[in-house]
Formats: structure tokens, sequence, C-alpha cells
């Protein structure tokens, strides 16, 4: 009987003596990686520029980096030490960092020397009783470290883009997404070598586009739609080789698309809708084989198609050419586009018959030719007007037409007329 009691009282303390030495260990492992205390503090005061000087901090997550984390908020180690290396403003979680009206860009913001990306989203969003503009310095003493830098979703967000940002020099996205942002274009924008991603669609930019952006060598995506920018794309585009998507949309763009733009043969979307360019299509557009997206509506360019190669583009998916003053022949190299899902060629002025090519695309789902002075009997089966439905848009075409036959089936293209049949007037004589 002693010898059970001896027993569990040594198994007893065996575990007190396991007890303390997991929470010894555990007090050890935060002792190594503490967090400097001019970065807590520096961390606590940015925040609260933003949601408020009711929040709290240092109660609320007495060890941001650790085991009370920051919802938005990233760290990382450097020489021991806990250091900020992201913060995420804005409502992106239920539980993230929400902005109050009055905000305000501390100083303390500009102290975290190892932060690589910085975002703000939905924070500014008052452009009438709680203007903000972008801080225009001290921004360069984020120029070792940032690589990542949002402004999305702010109305509230106006000024120019300041010309400090042209410090960042390891940035590699600079997203500012639909915000009140104006004014020109920085020129040295095009001093951030290693920009893979530059996003400034959504907001008031005037003036032209920069002539050095050629210099951007790793650029992936270019996207300033949405802006009220004018001018015509510089010859220097043609440089931007790593160049993925490239989306001018809905600006006031004009001129001739220069024959340089086939040199970005890696380029995926092209999108330049809703411009004022004018001239011919460039026949280097046929160059730019790994277009999956081409989209140039809404331009009063005028001239043909048959010039171009358009065989040759057949990762092609996605061609809008719809309301470009475009005549002559819809060429039958298009019914070689064998990716091709959608085809918009409506209100111009084509003219001539329709190869049945077209219908015989294996994955179309959108073809749209209305608008135009197409010519002749169409020769797509009843199964394609079955299939299409209004996605097959030939109407305001008033010298088209359809077999007559077809009408027995119910499956004809709206806004057609059917063909008239040979009337023969024999004399009763």
């Amino acid at each position: 009987m002693k010898k059970l009691i001896i027993k569990r009282q040594t198994s007893f303390l065996l575990f007190l003596l396991l007890v303390l030495a997991v929470l010894c260990t555990g007090e050890a492992d935060t002792s190594i990686s503490p967090m400097e205390k001019t970065e807590q503090e520096a961390l606590y005061s940015a925040i609260q520029g933003f949601v408020g000087n009711w929040w709290n901090g240092s109660d609320l997550y007495p060890d941001p980096c650790g085991w009370t984390p920051i919802q938005g908020v990233s760290c990382d180690l450097f020489d021991g030490f806990w250091y900020v290396t992201g913060l995420n403003i804005g409502p992106v979680h239920e539980n993230s960092l929400r902005c109050i009206q009055n905000v305000e860009f501390r100083q303390h913001l500009f102290g975290f020397k190892n932060i690589k990306t910085l975002s703000f989203f939905n924070c500014f969003i008052s452009p009438h009783r709680h203007p903000m503009n972008i801080p225009t310095q001290n921004w360069e003493k984020l120029a070792g470290s940032l690589e990542f830098l949002e402004f999305r979703s702010n109305p509230g967000l106006i000024g120019q883009i300041p010309t400090s940002f042209g410090d960042l020099r390891k940035l590699q996205s600079l997203v500012l997404l639909e915000n009140g942002l104006s004014g020109e274009l920085p020129v040295n924008i095009g001093s951030l070598i290693n920009l893979r991603r530059l996003v400034l669609a959504g907001n008031q930019f005037t003036g032209r586009i920069p002539e050095n952006l050629d210099g951007l060598t790793q650029l992936l995506i270019f996207d300033s739609s949405r802006n009220s920018l004018s001018g015509p794309l510089p010859l220097t585009f043609g440089g931007l080789t790593s160049l993925l998507k490239l989306d001018l949309s809905n600006n006031l763009l004009e001129g001739e698309l220069p024959r340089e733009i086939g040199n970005l043969r890696n380029l995926t979307i092209l999108d330049l809708r809703n411009n004022r360019f004018s001239g011919e299509l460039t026949q280097s557009l046929q160059e730019m084989t790994s277009l999956e997206e081409m989209a140039l509506s809404n331009n009063s360019m005028g001239g043909d198609l048959m010039k171009i190669e358009w065989n040759s583009l057949q990762s092609l998916v996605i061609l809008d050419l719809s309301n470009m003053g475009l005549k002559g022949e819809i060429p039958e190299s298009m019914g070689e586009l064998k990716r091709l899902r959608f085809l918009g060629l409506s209100n111009n002025n084509f003219s001539g018959n329709l190869s049945p090519k077209l219908a015989a695309l294996p994955y179309i789902s959108a073809l749209y030719l209305n608008g135009n002075n197409l010519t002749g009997e169409l020769k797509f089966s009843e199964w394609f007007y079955g299939k299409m439905g209004r996605r097959f848009g030939a109407w305001s075409n008033p010298n088209l037409c359809y077999p007559v036959q077809l009408m027995s089936t119910g499956h004809v293209p709206f806004g057609v007329k059917p063909c008239q049949k040979d009337v023969t007037i024999f004399n009763s004589d």
C-alpha cells in the first residue's frame, strides 16, 4: 500500500515538473522574439490616426505580432525582433480596422522601416464633407522596403498623385483604383522600374500618358481605364514587352494606333474601347499572337479588315470591333478563329455575304452583326439559330434574309426577313 502511495506521489511530482517546463519554455520563446517599444507605439499611433483615439491598442493588443494579433497587421522577424511588414486599413473582413470620418496620416506611418505592404480600402468615403489628400512628403522613408501600395474605393481621396511616389524604387504594385484622384500622371512613375502592376482606373486623371513608361520592362498589368486621359498612345508603349494586360478603355485618347503596339507579343488583353482613336487598324495587330481579348469598339477608326491576317490570332476568345465605322466585307479568315466565343461587328458599314464558317466556330456563343449593310441569304443552320437565340444579332441589315423553309421550324434569326421566292410570270398568249 505504501509503495502504491509513493508511486502516485512520484508520478504527480513528475507531472508538475513537466507542466513547469512547458510554461517556462513558452515564456522563453516570448522573450526571444519581443517587439521594440518604439515599433509597437508607432503601430498603435498610426492605427489610431485612422480608427480614432478611442482605440486603445496597448490594452486590446498587448502583443500585436504574437498571441494578440491585429486583423490587417502582418509582422516578421528581423534580428530577433518583430517588425511590421504589412498594414491593411479598411473593412476587408468583419473584424478589420475601419476608418472614422476625420482620418489622419500620422508621421508614425512612415517609420516602419521593414513594411512591404500598405493598403487603404474604403477608408476615405466623403469627398464633400471630409476630403483627404495623399500626403506629399515622407514617402522616401519607405523607399527601402515598400513593395505594394494600394488605395482602393476611396471616393473622398482627392488631389494628385504625389511626385514622391517616384522614390519608391522597390515598388512592385501600385494600385490607385476608384478614388477621387485627379490631375496628370506624374512623369516619374516611369522611374519605378520594378513595377509589375500599375492600376489607376476609375479616377479623374487628365492629360497625356507619360512617354517614359517604356522603362517599366517588368510591367505585367497597366490599367488606366475610366479616366479622362487624352492625346495619342505613346510610341514607347512598344517597349513594354512583358505586358499581359493593357486597359485604357473609357478615356479621351485619340490619334492612330501606333504600329509599335504589335511588339506586345505577350499581351493577352487589349481593351481600348470608348475612346477617340482614328485612322485604320494597324496591320501589326496580327503580330500579337497571345491575344485572348481585343476590344476596340466605339472608336471612329474606319477602314476595312481585309489587310489583317486574322487567322494568326488563334488565341482570341473575345473580339469586339463594334461601332467603328468599318467597311468592306467581313474576312472569311475570321471563321478560322477556333477559340472565339464572342464576336462583335455591329453598327459598322460592312457589306457583302456572310461566310458559313462563322456559324461553324465550335465555341461561339455570341455573334453580333446587326446594323450593317450585309446582303444575300444567310446559310446558317436551324440548329445554330436555336442555340444562339437573340445572341445572334443580324437585324438592321435591310438586304439580308434567311431561307423561307426555316419558317416552319420556329428557329429563325430575330429581325431578319425571309427570302422572297422567285416568281415566274407566264404570258397567256
